[in-house]
């Protein structure tokens, strides 16, 4: 892996004054993006949810809607 230098080389950039300065009026060198960031992923499994806890809160879910139903029907019955 080859690194590359972020920062601007003052002898080699236009508009900067010796030290690296900006002078007024002058637009100052783009900051780089990180081209050496880390490695590429080439395995990230998707994280979704489980089976079991899933079936457990839809279980769930369903228990507490016929509740609610069998209090509605309780109260017009």
């Amino acid at each position: 892996m080859t690194y590359t230098n972020p920062d601007p080389d003052p002898e080699h950039s236009t508009g900067l004054e010796p030290g690296g300065g900006v002078p007024p009026g002058e637009t100052p060198p783009a900051e780089s993006s990180l081209p050496e960031a880390g490695p590429r992923e080439v395995h990230n499994p998707t994280k979704g949810w489980a089976k079991g806890p899933l079936f457990l809160i839809l279980a769930l879910v369903v228990l507490i809607a016929a509740g609610f139903l069998a209090y509605a029907l309780a109260l017009i019955f």
